[in-house]
């Protein structure tokens, strides 16, 4: 009786040992089962092409020597301490690739800002380069004292000064074309003939410029200058010569033919015009305020009594727009 007794006393306490141990099993079990989602998190995020395959660390938690003689742990506390292990490496990755994504992120943006300023310097490099060779909205011609007329008082050319010659650059005459199109819009376009060459070559310029031909009607105009440059039509030719330049995106040129038309015949009929258009070309060229108001002031006090009231409604518009006192 004593021994059965005893059998169920050991019986007991053994049960009583075992429960708290599968209860720290158990917990343990959760623990893994929770490091092991969140590994296969970081590993989508770190590798994702892994294709959701769980990839084995590489290193792997040290394990005590097996050293003969010496009492080995219990499996719990082996399991226990492996556990306590890859939660301190998942918190270091973790924070890894928190600092990662930063990093990049300040990179990103650091590449926008120096991609933006590039883009701006490219911009105003191809400007200035654009300004050398007359491109649109460059900023030549300048204003040059060098060249400009002595001053006379209530005369012609008192206040303008003539913008500064351009390298030579041969564009006297229309470049050839081979498009058949073209060679066909140019073919249609009448060319007159009254018995006056003057009058004839230049209504062919106009119509030209009205087809918007500009290199051909430019090469027109130029040559009637050139050729007849005491008939009235020379005045009507290096105007529309200047307008050419200034509607085909050469406010470089159509600044130096207009002026040219002001210096060389101050009397033409297109003499005010090729003014108000040089103010206009100063404009695009973004030149000063005080240049473009200066050639407005000039318009007016050499034409003003001959200025029809459409030109002088354009004045007054072109002088508010900048702002010209």
């Amino acid at each position: 009786m004593r021994r059965r007794i005893l059998a169920l006393v050991l019986l007991a306490s053994s049960a009583c040992a075992a429960a708290p141990a599968f209860g720290q099993a158990s917990a343990v079990e959760g623990r893994v089962g929770k490091l092991e989602s969140e590994m296969r998190a970081v590993q989508r995020k770190v590798f994702p092409g892994g294709g959701g395959q769980y990839l084995e660390p590489e290193i792997k938690p040290a394990t005590p020597d097996d050293t003969p003689g010496s009492p080995s742990g219990s499996p719990l506390s082996d399991l226990t301490a492996r556990v306590n292990a890859l939660e301190s490496q998942l918190s270091g990755v973790t924070g890894q690739i928190e600092t990662t994504q930063h990093r990049t992120q300040v990179l990103e943006d650091a590449f926008n800002a120096y991609k933006r300023s590039t883009d701006a310097r490219i911009k105003a490099l191809e400007d200035t380069a654009a300004s050398t060779g007359g491109g649109t909205g460059s900023p030549a011609p300048i204003m040059g004292d060098a060249d400009a007329p002595p001053p006379r008082a209530g005369g012609k050319g008192a206040g303008v000064k003539p913008p500064a010659a351009r390298p030579g650059k041969a564009d006297d005459v229309a470049p050839p074309t081979t498009d058949p199109a073209r060679q066909k819009q140019l073919a249609a376009i009448e060319r007159s003939q009254s018995g006056d060459p003057a009058e004839d070559a230049y209504l062919y310029g106009y119509r030209l410029w009205q087809a918007k031909m500009y290199p051909e009607a430019e090469a027109q105009f130029k040559l009637v200058t050139a050729t007849y440059p005491k008939h009235k039509r020379a005045s009507y030719a290096q105007n529309l010569l200047g307008r050419s330049y200034l509607e085909d995106g050469k406010p470089s040129l159509a600044s130096l033919a207009f002026y040219d038309n002001y210096k060389k015949w101050p009397d033409g009929e297109r003499a005010p015009d090729s003014l108000y258009y040089l103010g206009q070309s100063l404009v695009r060229l973004g030149k000063p305020a005080a240049d473009v108001c200066k050639v407005y002031r000039e318009l007016e006090d050499v034409y003003g009594a001959k200025l029809s009231d459409a030109m002088k409604a354009d004045v007054t518009r072109a002088k508010a727009q900048s702002k010209c006192g």
